[in-house]
């Protein structure tokens, strides 16, 4: 996944710099919250039926901050196999949320901030790096 963001109008809400759409932004801090409430970690079955009640339209959240939605009960509906290709996916690859294979969970990481600490150390690295004397033909 590709994070493009303009330093000058960061968002203040990490969904926002992550995700494309508000709805893939609500789905991602809805699993985060599921996540959170059952203590940081979760199993396959756990994600599974969470995947499967936005799939069949049943998850009803009360969480969504934006003026037409805030303080009302909402149903949520998203495809389940987008929910893994363009929500758990990408979320696992940044290091958002950690699979442990021998456990077969899910929980949320901070290997996120490591790695932008580290892209920023590349960047830093690659700035005082000395120029290359390219020979003129």
């Amino acid at each position: 996944m590709v994070i493009l963001f303009d330093r000058f109008n960061l968002p203040e809400d990490i969904y926002e710099v992550i995700f494309a759409t508000k709805q893939q932004i609500i789905v991602a801090k809805l699993l985060i919250q599921m996540i959170k409430d059952h203590n940081g970690e979760i199993g396959k079955t756990e994600m599974s039926l969470f995947a499967t009640k936005l799939h069949e339209g049943n998850l009803i959240t009360d969480m969504i901050e934006e003026p037409p939605y805030k303080g009302k009960k909402v149903k949520i509906s998203y495809n389940k196999r987008q929910f893994y290709d363009r929500i758990l996916t990408p979320m696992k690859s940044m290091g958002l949320i950690d699979y442990d294979l021998y456990k077969k969970t899910y929980s949320i990481s901070d290997k996120f901030n490591k790695e932008m600490i580290r892209i920023g150390l590349l960047w830093l690295k690659e700035i005082r790096r000395p120029n290359l004397d390219l020979k003129k033909s």
